[in-house]
């Protein structure tokens, strides 16, 4: 039988696609050279689709639409229908490296952190990404099963679940959680007793997470 051993060399191109929004805070000149902080913050899966005004019925964006007033540049991405965000770190890397050279921010300072599915999604863009962020705050999350944890070692990381979720069970977290302190991670749990899904609310009302995160930098 003859053996033909060839190469194949062809550039190929992918078009991505994401609707997001961005919010800068009030005094964010765009002629100053002045860099700013960034949160990432990734909705959850009722927000999917292409309107945009999804992403403002929960967490951040809502209390910035309500008139709250952050610290930060914070930008918020729009998961299309068929997706989730897990299966989305390439479009998720390339708009940031998009909003790095568009807007001044600061990238030793870029916080990511997501609710139900963006909790998912937090948790496995750092993991696959972890050179790109200073520290993470996934809310009622969890991992895709067999997910190397390891990337997350040196991650500062800031978990929330309520203990009562029927959604998310609390074990999702609980199993990451566990798996990171085995490996003496840099890792804060809380849980919210007798509290189901919702347990966004109360974090993203919460100024210490905004202090927490201004707290860290990313290592170099």
């Amino acid at each position: 039988m003859q053996q033909m051993v060839s190469r194949l060399q062809q550039t190929v191109t992918k078009t991505l696609e994401l609707n997001y929004v961005v919010y800068l805070p009030s005094g964010y000149d765009p002629s100053a050279d002045v860099k700013w902080p960034m949160i990432y913050f990734l909705h959850g899966m009722n927000q999917r689709g292409d309107d945009i005004e999804l992403i403002k019925k929960y967490g951040i964006p809502q209390n910035l639409d309500a008139g709250e007033e952050l610290p930060f540049i914070v930008v918020c991405p729009q998961c299309a229908t068929n997706s989730f965000w897990p299966f989305e770190n390439e479009s998720l890397i390339t708009l940031l490296d998009n909003i790095v050279n568009d807007y001044h921010v600061d990238e030793n300072r870029i916080y990511l952190t997501g609710l139900s599915m963006g909790g998912f999604g937090t948790w496995d863009l750092a993991m696959m990404h972890p050179e790109r962020f200073a520290a993470i705050a996934p809310i009622c999350g969890g991992s895709i099963p067999g997910r190397d944890l390891s990337p997350l070692r040196e991650m500062p990381i800031w978990t929330f679940h309520g203990d009562q979720d029927p959604v998310v069970p609390i074990q999702f977290t609980q199993m990451i959680v566990s798996g990171l302190e085995a490996m003496d991670a840099k890792v804060k749990f809380t849980v919210y007793p007798g509290v189901e899904h919702d347990s966004w609310t109360e974090t993203y009302r919460n100024p210490a997470l905004y202090d927490w995160f201004l707290e860290h930098t990313r290592e170099q």
